[in-house]
Order: structure tokens, then sequence, then C-alpha cells
């Protein structure tokens, strides 16, 4: 049994109204929702959110809408708390967690992503992430953390790539989403993606860049 669960607020503190978003003839909610249903990955797709106008899309979708306590809509929460409340919402089975923030992670990376995480758990994995090897030049304040200076200096494309988290999507065991109070483990298997397929939208320069790749 596999369970989707898609979590938009009706706020969002960043970018105003992002989860609806305007993206091509759809919003980022109603694309991901589509993704999900053609992907056929999920036995069932529940949207999670405190927005009537949300829970009235996915209900026109023909998925479930499941009106979240304002509470928990609270970012000031944490988001341990969250992962408790959907965990009761979902008995057995696997979490499939999609965020319509990455609106190219599509259909095709879902099916992909599923057989990826049933091999996963099979070889000791206790869940799958989705992740973009990063090449960049980084420091904290004591200094450079994946290069060094002077005639050690590495190009950009040859430095030890760091793993990005990417929102694309998380899968794992229900069961331990209750224990980890999250919904990833330590020992996830990380999903490498490439870089448009790991775009997360969280402000508004990231929304207009991701839609000038529907041009592409």
């Amino acid at each position: 049994m596999y369970t989707a669960v898609i979590p938009v607020k009706a706020n969002s503190s960043r970018l105003p109204g992002k989860n609806i978003k305007p993206f091509g003839d759809e919003n980022l909610l109603s694309r991901k929702i589509r993704q999900i249903q053609e992907s056929n990955i999920a036995d069932r797709i529940i949207v999670s959110s405190d927005s009537h106008e949300m829970l009235r899309i996915a209900k026109d979708m023909g998925v479930e809408g499941i009106l979240r306590p304002s509470n928990l809509a609270d970012e000031s929460r944490p988001l341990s708390d969250f992962f408790d409340y959907i965990s009761e919402l979902i008995p057995t089975g696997n979490l499939i967690w999609a965020c319509v923030t990455s609106p190219y992670f599509d259909e095709i990376l879902m099916k992909n992503a599923k057989i990826k995480y049933q091999k996963a758990i099979e070889d000791g994995f206790d869940s799958l992430i989705t992740i973009y090897k990063f090449k960049h030049y980084m420091m904290d304040k004591n200094g450079p953390l994946n290069y060094k200076l002077g005639t050690a200096h590495l190009n950009s494309q040859d430095l030890p790539a760091l793993d990005l988290f990417t929102n694309g999507i998380l899968i794992a065991p229900i069961d331990s989403v209750k224990k980890w109070h999250y919904n990833y483990g330590p020992k996830a298997y990380r999903l490498e993606v490439n870089q448009k397929s790991s775009i997360d939208i969280d402000t508004k320069c990231d929304y207009f860049a991701a839609l000038s790749w529907l041009e592409e």
C-alpha cells in the first residue's frame, strides 16, 4: 500500500500563494496531482491543506482533500509534529511525500523512484530521497569546505560533489516515519536527479526560473 501526501499550506512566507501559482496551463498543485495520477505509483492520494481552495482543487481532481488543523500550518511548530499527524492518517504501508514545488519531478521519474525504492529496501536502505550532485565552491565561517586555496585550487567541475537535498520525492515505510518523527531515515537511498528535476520553488526568483524551463 502506497499513500502519496501532497502538503500545501494556504500561506507561504517567502512566496505568497506559492502552492497554486500558475504553471503553464496548470497550477503547481494541480500539476503535482496529475503527475502522481499518471505515474500510478500511489494507491491513495491525499492533499493536506489548511486552504479550502486547495482542498477544492483536490476534490475536483478526484483525490482526497483533508483539512489540516490550523496549528499544524504554523511554521513555528516543529515539523515533527506534522509528520506525527500525517502518520495518524496512514495506518499501514508506505508514505510517498510529493511536494508541488518540484514541478519537473514528473510521472516518469516517479515510476523510476518507486522501483528504486523497492530495490533499496531489499538492499538494507530505510527510505529514498532525491539529491542533485552540487559542484560549487562552498565555505563556512572557518573557510573552504570542498576546495583549497592556492596551488591546490580545482576548477568547479573537478570539485568533490556535495549532495544537495531536493524535494523531488521521498518514500519511506509509514511505521518508520512514526518512529523517526520524520519522513526519511539515516540510511536513505540517494536517488540522483538532474539539475532541471532538482528545481525547488521557494522564492519569487525560483518561480520565474522554473517558468523559464517550460519553454526549454
